[in-house]
């Protein structure tokens, strides 16, 4: 994606029209095209990287398929930033992580168990800051939210 197109979708992506649309699209399209291709295509990840986080439902004990953006790491750990598209509540995934923090992912056509942890303090702040420069619309949802997003690592297990 060229430099522009990347500014483009980062400002239709901050605005409050696509946070309105884009949780009851995005994450279907995402299931759908995931299940198709046999893990793939992401069409999301043509934006941002992106996993197809599989937990463990917190109330229902049920597995749970969830299209997600990340933040890959160096240290080949990924962060996952429950924004909710800048929505007043946490997302369901985020409560599953909390609950169930033993989970797999789907990255790049290969499944892998991982552990979540949810950063807190300092180590929050750190990764929020490399949040921010990896996707500067996380700001716009920030701002239109009275929550702190919560922000996970994942570690491969």
């Amino acid at each position: 994606m060229t430099a522009a197109g990347r500014r483009l979708v980062q400002r239709v992506s901050a605005s409050r029209a696509f946070a309105r649309v884009a949780p009851h699209v995005v994450p279907a399209l995402d299931r759908t095209v995931h299940r198709l291709t046999k893990g793939k295509v992401l069409p999301s990840a043509r934006m941002l990287p992106g996993v197809i986080l599989t937990a463990t439902g917190a109330r229902t004990g049920q597995r749970r398929r969830t299209p997600l953006a990340c933040v890959p790491e160096d240290a080949g750990t990924w962060l996952l930033v429950g924004s909710n598209f800048g929505r007043a509540g946490h997302p369901a995934w985020t409560a599953n992580l909390l609950k169930n923090p033993v989970a797999e992912i789907s990255w790049r056509g290969r499944d892998l168990p991982v552990r979540a942890r949810l950063l807190t303090g300092a180590e929050r702040a750190e990764a929020w800051t490399a949040v921010l420069r990896f996707w500067p619309p996380y700001a716009a949802y920030q701002a239109r939210v009275t929550r702190e997003i919560r922000v996970f690592r994942l570690e491969p297990r």
